[in-house]
């Protein structure tokens, strides 16, 4: 039997007024969703541990059966790994957002929907006029900014240390940004990371490590000194003369040193090979650590406009070599941070008929056991993530159905796989 998880990101919800009452799962026109929850069985998922921030690095690496309190390391190293920096030891990598701030507020994490290619200049801009000032300073290369896609950058700090407080930027729209600042832990033990061995790729022999609270000074520090030269780049000039929101100032969050994962094929013998196909540099970075080749499709964008069609083909075609599959589409996401709750219904049903029936369509009368479910829930009408559980269902040619008729929030309360707990959904999926 093969498998195919085909995740929407954030697909949850909760009960909307506007829609009567009922989640957008419940009120979305999804034929699809629907006819696999009713030959196949359903049942709901935790993908966020207790004690961990409810966000796509915990939730699919859950998903996926890691436990993340041996794995877990923040988004910086996994969207390190998607883009191809190798981590040395002493690096600490921190994901790096390009957001808008008005009126001392954060407006969105997305600095207005940023394209790679002008994120690309605004991100070479900050490394020459602002990492190399930092860097002339120290002596070494303590700060790199890389460049990832859209908003979703790199920060990497040499001897960095991740005992730091840093709040995800989509979790706080129009709250101000200053009580936001990072913070360094305070009141538990911490890890030390011993930089004193050398490695084959450290640069420990000219740079001291960090303590938290001057980890914290520093990433503060370029925060505040991006404003300052953002809002004078001609990109956000052009963008205000236009009356556009402009992408001026950074915000890093979520940061690590390199994980230690095993592979999904050591996990689970089941697995022979795998595919992930995504838009998103945080899901092809757990991909890259879980062993699974990494599939980019054209036209693929992380949000409502992103390539439906060719990532179903690109499933498809995984399908044809692999018997290990994830499909992760992020549009239902960014339309619950930015609140537009008519476009999340669409992507919804985008991924109802443009992803899902053409995979479905293709592979019914083959050995390929399909899996859908959201990582969390990202309500619209509060435009954050939420750690509740998930509905999720399974189905395959031959499975027995449970009394689920419709694929969402509340029928899938009474599926047949109850309630299960992060790996659990993982061992349950690939022994079907």
């Amino acid at each position: 039997m093969k498998h195919i998880i085909i995740l929407g990101d954030g697909m949850a919800d909760l009960p909307v007024e506007r829609l009567g009452g009922k989640t957008l799962l419940q009120y979305a026109h999804k034929p699809m969703m629907d006819l696999l929850a009713r030959e196949g069985r359903c049942g709901r998922l935790v993908t966020v541990p207790e004690g961990f921030p409810p966000g796509s690095e915990v939730a699919n690496t859950a998903i996926l059966g890691y436990d993340l309190n041996k794995v877990y390391e923040g988004r910086g190293p996994l969207e390190a790994a998607s883009i191809g920096y190798e981590m040395a030891d002493d690096d600490f990598a921190i994901r790096c957002n390009i957001i808008t701030l008005a009126d001392g507020k954060i407006i969105t994490h997305n600095g207005g929907n940023l394209e790679t290619d002008d994120a690309d200049v605004l991100i070479k801009y900050l490394n020459e006029t602002l990492a190399k000032p930092i860097n002339e300073r120290e002596g070494c290369e303590r700060v790199k900014f890389i460049t990832g896609i859209q908003y979703r950058h790199l920060l990497v700090i040499k001897g960095g240390n991740k005992h730091i407080v840093c709040a995800p930027p989509h979790d706080h729209p129009n709250e101000p940004w200053r009580p936001l600042l990072v913070k360094e832990v305070r009141g538990k033990e911490q890890e030390v990371r011993d930089y004193t061995q050398p490695t084959n790729h450290s640069l420990t022999s000219h740079l001291s490590r960090l303590t938290p609270q001057q980890t914290a000074d520093l990433l503060n520090e370029l925060i505040l000194k991006s404003q300052e030269l953002l809002s004078k780049h001609p990109f956000n000039l052009a963008r205000a003369e236009r009356g556009e929101r402009q992408a001026n100032s950074i915000w890093p969050w979520s940061g690590g040193y390199r994980p230690s994962m095993e592979t999904l094929m050591q996990q689970y013998p089941e697995i022979k090979s795998g595919t992930v196909i995504s838009a998103v540099d945080l899901i092809r970075g757990i991909g890259h650590y879980a062993g699974l080749k990494i599939v980019e499709v054209p036209g693929a964008t992380g949000l409502a406009d992103t390539n439906y069609e060719g990532k179903a083909q690109a499933a498809i075609d995984a399908l044809e070599h692999d018997d290990f599959v994830f499909v992760h589409v992020e549009a239902s996401d960014e339309a619950g941070h930015d609140g537009d709750l008519e476009l999340k219904l669409k992507t919804i049903e985008y991924l109802d008929q443009r992803l899902i029936a053409p995979i479905y369509n293709k592979v019914k009368d083959q050995p390929v056991s399909i899996a859908v479910l959201p990582d969390h829930l990202t309500p619209v009408e509060q435009r954050i993530h939420v750690g509740q559980p998930v509905p999720f269902l399974i189905w395959h040619k031959g499975i027995t159905p449970d009394s689920v008729q419709q694929y969402d929030e509340v029928s899938c309360v009474s599926g047949a796989y109850g309630l299960l707990k992060l790996d659990e959904f993982m061992h349950t999926f690939i022994k079907e």
